[in-house]
């Protein structure tokens, strides 16, 4: 009995040990940035809070890159005893909630159910609000245009040439049955550097308006397209395509064709506006049918309030929203999109409703009938914006960063 009993013990003791280590191992450091840590378990962490946000790129890789950010301005947040205070980033935290049309409570449970912890969303945010009210403290002064720099923005649509690219699509719906075969799909048209071969499957799986031109796109500026997606397409040389880029209920590829510099500057807008009937059956012959009729009786947003006389009002939505705010599905085919076109490419309810998206119009940042402090204030907060990046990137290139 005795013997039996130091057994148990033994094997007790050996499985608390084996916690301990693996507790270890998850909190040991993955990198150090100026001595500061960054343990396995954030990396992990902000990982799988990038992949529930859908964000753009490789998640481990974009988490590693945002976490030594975040380390670098939390360094220079603390170095002048800058602090948000809680109730600050409650409200920031109910900010980013609402992005995804969710209250705070509502999104914290949701990233739980995605097995990342509130704290993780809540550090996120701090580190956020922090560096704006620093670059704010810091740059103002040297971002404030004068007044012969407003006078030439409000003549000229505000600032200098700009960019435009030449893309093609694919973008392919997912069910909770499909998804891994498409992601397989998605994987193997990444490798493409063929036009031709990268049309073929635009025509064969894409559920884009270009589908029938083989996934091509008309030119348009870099500024149109989401902020997330901008690096990804800069990155790349004609011929080579993104990989692939997760949505809610599809994944999205681009090809870039060509690109090129313009004198011209890009429009920018202040606000977005757009509609989305919903319609039950998701790609189904009598759902694509139901679009089809929708496209050829509704000519502006304000004719789908007669289509959807008599139907649940949560049928249709309509929305105004700055171009930060817009999911990124939404902004992506909303870019490709003229006042009164309707896009089918997008599904809700796990695949099992159409969206149709229409775009209702689009209200530029700087025209002429925005006012001095309009213009002022959007150009201050460009210059913040290019200041604080070139003051983050001179950071990380004196900082001592070890990666384990």
């Amino acid at each position: 009995m005795q013997q039996l009993v130091k057994l148990v013990v033994a094997a007790a003791l050996a499985c608390a040990g084996a916690g301990v280590v693996a507790a270890q191992g998850l909190f040991a450091p993955a990198i150090t940035v100026n001595e500061d840590v960054i343990t396995t378990y954030e990396l992990e962490q902000r990982t799988m809070f990038l992949r529930l946000l859908r964000a753009p790129g490789d998640a481990s890789e974009e988490a590693r890159k945002a976490l030594i950010e975040d380390r670098l301005k939390q360094q220079v947040i603390e170095s002048v005893d800058l602090k948000a205070s809680p109730e600050q980033i409650e409200t920031g935290m109910d900010e980013f909630a609402a992005r995804a049309n969710l209250g705070r409570e509502a999104f914290i449970a949701a990233l739980r159910e995605g097995g990342v912890d509130a704290e993780t969303f809540r550090d996120f945010v701090a580190v956020g609000i922090g560096w704006r009210e620093y670059v704010r403290a810091r740059f103002l002064g040297r971002a404030r245009p004068t007044d012969t720099e407003i006078d030439r923005a409000m003549g000229t649509g505000g600032g200098a040439g700009g960019v435009r690219v030449l893309l093609s699509e694919i973008i392919m719906p997912t069910t909770p049955q499909t998804e891994a075969e498409v992601q397989a799909r998605a994987e193997r048209i990444a490798g493409i550097t063929s036009f031709a071969a990268f049309s073929t499957e635009a025509a064969t799986h894409s559920a884009t308006n270009t589908r029938a031109e083989g996934g091509r796109m008309p030119w348009m500026p870099i500024t149109q397209l989401p902020a997330q997606l901008r690096p990804l397409i800069l990155s790349l040389a004609p011929g080579e395509v993104t990989a692939p880029i997760g949505l809610p209920n599809a994944i999205a590829l681009f090809q870039l064709r060509d690109i090129r510099e313009t004198a011209t500057p890009p429009p920018t807008y202040a606000a977005i506006e757009y509609a989305i009937y919903h319609i039950p059956g998701g790609r189904s012959e009598t759902a694509l049918a139901r679009a089809a009729d929708l496209r050829a009786r509704v000519d502006t947003c304000d004719d789908l309030y007669g289509f959807a006389q008599g139907q649940p009002p949560e049928v249709l939505e309509r929305h105004s929203r700055a171009p930060a705010d817009l999911p990124q599905e939404i902004a992506l085919e909303l870019a490709k999109l003229d006042e009164g076109e309707i896009s089918t490419a997008l599904s809700g309810g796990n695949g099992q409703t159409l969206l149709a998206l229409m775009l209702c119009g689009r209200t530029a940042a700087l025209n002429e009938n925005a006012s001095r402090e309009d213009v002022a204030t959007a150009l201050t907060q460009r210059r913040l914006e290019a200041l604080a990046q070139s003051y983050l990137d001179q950071l990380r290139a004196d900082a001592v960063i070890v990666e384990r």
